[in-house]
């Protein structure tokens, strides 16, 4: 079928959207979940939403393992969360979704050349988070169609770029168990850490 030049859907939102899946093993559940959103425009505005889940499967109440999601903008955070985050494979059913708090987030600041490594810092009230991906592989496009994206709704189109390692630090500290694992994305061979740039999810 031939490309045409102007999408006729509806743009529900367009960004970004790095992702830190980490586990213990091939074979078991997910240790530690992120989603980091840079949101340039959507129904409700720009702004960040990062769902940190060091705890998924539990309470996430203790010191070292807890679930939040730090934002400056909190209704495009509830948004993100009940239209996309919700429908994503690895949170599909994950406790952790119905089960965590909102906070205030600020200084949102990325760094790194996005070839080799790559950083984001930013504050919440749990204190001050690094998100580190590296070592990267090379980035390809992605432009799944709606009958195949997570939602069953949308197209999705984004440049990912894998990562064989990733890192995420509260206060200094290291906080996520797990590492990351090979992904297999449409028939392309990803991991489960990974930058998503350019990303645009748009209405069919």
């Amino acid at each position: 079928m031939e490309r045409i030049p102007i999408n006729p859907g509806k743009v529900e939102w367009s960004g970004e959207n790095p992702g830190i899946y980490l586990k213990e093993s091939a074979d078991g559940p997910f240790e530690s979940l992120v989603s980091f959103f840079r949101v340039i425009c959507s129904p409700h505005g720009r702004g960040h939403a990062v769902f940190l889940f060091l705890d998924p499967h539990g309470e996430g109440k203790s010191p070292g393992k807890q679930n939040f999601c730090a934002t400056d903008n909190l209704p495009l955070a509830g948004y993100l969360k009940d239209s996309f985050l919700s429908h994503f494979a690895m949170f599909r059913g994950v406790p952790a979704v119905s089960n965590f708090r909102f906070e205030k987030g600020s200084d949102f600041i990325p760094s790194g050349d996005a070839k080799t490594t790559y950083t984001e810092r930013f504050r919440s009230e749990t204190g001050e988070v690094t998100l580190t991906w590296e070592p990267l592989s090379d980035s390809f496009m992605v432009e799944m169609p709606k009958d195949k994206s997570a939602t069953g709704q949308h197209e999705m189109f984004s440049v990912f770029v894998p990562a064989s390692g990733a890192r995420v630090s509260i206060n200094g500290r290291s906080v996520a168990s797990g590492r990351p694992f090979p992904r297999d994305v449409a028939g392309k061979m990803s991991s489960t850490a990974f930058l998503a740039f350019s990303e645009t999810w748009v209405r069919r």
